[in-house]
């Protein structure tokens, strides 16, 4: 019996080695993580701190301190004091950025450090470091390195005082106990995040990273600043092929001849825009009066069976600006961005975003999204013009494009791209106060909502209503010009309708009809100006005549170079609506998993049953 005490005491004793052998490396750097989750909590999962956090910082402590403890003692001091550099300073960045940006350490941030020459980064630094920091959360992180230097530097005599209460055989083997419960049970409860975040790093592509992202209860969560610093580095990696790719895909651009058969096309690309929303497609609110008018009366053609391939924007930019579409062989990144080649052709090509400009405080998706608009090479060949700034609402691109205008940049034959925040959340800081329309009486009849969901709603349509006269207003500059104004939105969005009423995207969920309605139908037209009209009367009639033909976005490019008259091998005929060899039967894929055309199908078919 003594012998089998005396073993199990040794085991337990082991266990509690590692913590004994590096205890000031663990006790502080345990006390810096929960640090940093209690500072940075508002900018968390669900704004508040990761639940898991003391027994998972537990665990991965334990284990670097297990590793550690594997070192001979010279060369383990040294990996220790690498490994407080690394955290101590990862804590300082991650809560720096939480204070001055309200963002946690991202992928977006590190791109920006890369990109950052050594006189911006004075300036940065001259800028927002200051004493005026002691005042922030951010004293907590150097209050703990304060401490943690004062025990290192009178490591001695903390030596020589503790050593009067020397570890002994039982206390060391309770100590090893508890250690080995808190194993078990941190092992329990935080193996789903483990393998959750083992996945998110394990992705080949930055599209399946973003896509894990949206997984809300199934993703991993990136609890500590260091966490958040190897998915920053993967996510640049993972970029960095994808950038690779597309300059080799610009650098075989090639342009056989180009009619400049609309000499000024006008894309206007929307967000969040649920189509079932708009007075333009049968809303029972005037949301789109602007919009309906002009259908009636000054050449807008309202085309009426749109969708999306995704409900995220970073996914439908890439195959919207790229000349692949689903179903090619490779990938997007492996074809040219329609831009360039219009550049090539010898369009002057304009970006006006309000949204994909490179900032510190960005979420992945827009990141993701935006990462081959904003790559200094790539953008160089797509873009001629470009506005530096972003805007509280839309209208803002209105006076750049106005300055760009009046300052004589454009050229004869032009494609401007206008990129809006239209719908994005939060719909009521879309659009000013004093455009309010609609308010909470006008949904008297919607006794299925509480009040709060009444108020979301109005602001959406609200929103929708004052985007209706920003495309105008940009349609009101190209009046007097041979021009084709197409509007066409990233995705839609749920907004309270049908038998679920929630609101946003519900990106865990299988398409079914529903999803496809509310999330993948979007409303897209077409304008030409009366000189247009005119001059092209046949692509005019043909516009006319293609409107109820089946669409998906990814297709864009193509009619795009169609209208051009942009001759390219990367043209496929089969993809643009207006040629005769387009292809009506092709199938709508949306996620990579659903085709729309047999949703439709079926949804038809219930249809016409029900009214038998």
């Amino acid at each position: 019996m003594k012998r089998f005490v005396k073993i199990a005491g040794d085991f337990f004793s082991l266990l509690f080695k590692p913590i004994y052998l590096n205890g000031g490396f663990f006790f502080f750097m345990y006390v810096l993580g929960v640090a940093c989750g209690w500072i940075e909590a508002p900018a968390g999962y669900e704004k508040k701190m990761y639940p898991n956090t003391y027994i998972e910082l537990f665990v991965d402590l334990y284990i670097i301190c297990f590793l550690l403890a594997l070192l001979p003692q010279r060369i383990r001091r040294w990996v220790r004091a690498v490994l407080y550099v690394l955290f101590y300073g990862m804590a300082f960045i991650d809560v720096f950025c939480y204070v001055k940006f309200g963002s946690l350490f991202s992928p977006s941030m590190l791109l920006l450090v890369g990109e950052t020459t050594g006189r911006e980064a004075g300036e940065f630094l001259g800028e927002y470091i200051s004493l005026d920091l002691l005042s922030t959360p951010l004293v907590w992180v150097l209050v703990i390195l304060l401490l943690h230097l004062i025990k290192s530097f009178s490591y001695k005599r903390l030596r020589s005082f503790f050593s009067r209460f020397r570890l002994n055989f039982r206390l060391s083997a309770c100590c090893g106990v508890l250690v080995l419960g808190l194993l078990v049970y941190g092992g329990i409860v935080t193996a789903h995040n483990k393998a959750a975040t083992w996945r998110l790093l394990s992705f080949e592509r930055i599209g399946d990273v973003e896509h894990e992202l949206t997984q809300s209860r199934t993703c991993a969560r990136l609890y500590t600043p260091v966490h958040r610093l190897v998915f920053s580095l993967r996510s640049n990696q993972l970029i960095a092929r994808q950038v690779v790719k597309l300059v080799e895909a610009k650098e075989q651009v090639t342009v056989d001849s180009c009619s400049f058969r609309t000499p000024n096309i006008v894309l206007i690309i929307g967000e969040s825009y649920n189509r079932h929303h708009a007075g333009l497609y049968g809303y029972e609110k005037e949301t789109t009066p602007l919009q309906s008018e002009r259908a009636r009366t000054d050449g807008l053609i309202p085309f009426s069976d749109v969708v999306a391939p995704w409900n995220l924007t970073s996914y439908v930019f890439k195959l919207m600006f790229s000349l692949y579409a689903v179903g090619d062989e490779g990938e997007w990144c492996d074809y040219p961005m329609f831009p360039t080649v219009f550049r090539k052709a010898g369009y002057r090509v304009t970006f006006l975003t309000n949204q994909f400009l490179p900032k510190a405080k960005e979420a992945i998706y827009d990141f993701s999204g935006g990462f081959f608009l904003n790559n200094p090479e790539l953008s160089k060949s797509m873009f001629d013009l470009r506005n530096d700034s972003l805007h509280t609402y839309d209208e803002g691109l209105l006076s750049d494009y106005e300055q760009m205008r009046n300052s004589g940049k454009l050229a004869e034959n032009n494609l401007i791209i206008f990129h809006l925040m239209g719908q994005h959340m939060a719909y009521k800081a879309r659009y000013p106060r004093n455009r309010r329309v609609f308010k909470d009486y006008h949904y008297e009849h919607r006794t299925d909502l509480k009040h709060k969901d009444v108020r979301i709603l109005s602001h959406y349509d609200n929103a929708t209503l004052y985007n209706d006269s920003i495309v105008d207003q940009i349609i009101r500059r190209f009046e007097g010009e041979q021009a084709v104004v197409i509007y066409v939105p990233d995705h839609g969005e749920e907004c309270y309708d049908g038998k679920l009423n929630k609101m946003g995207r519900l990106h865990q969920a299988t398409i079914d009809a529903r999803l496809a309605r509310e999330e993948f139908e979007i409303p897209f037209w077409v304008w030409c100006s009366q000189r247009f009209r005119v001059a092209h009367p046949d692509v005019y009639e043909r516009l006319q005549s293609v409107r109820n033909l089946p669409l998906m976005t990814d297709a864009l490019p193509h009619l795009l170079l169609g209208l051009a008259g942009i001759k390219t091998p990367a043209y496929q005929e089969r993809l643009d609506i207006l040629s005769p060899a387009y292809d009506t039967k092709r199938p709508r894929i949306m996620k990579m998993q659903k085709d729309y055309n047999q949703l439709q199908a079926k949804r038809n078919a219930k249809n016409d049953k029900t009214v038998r």
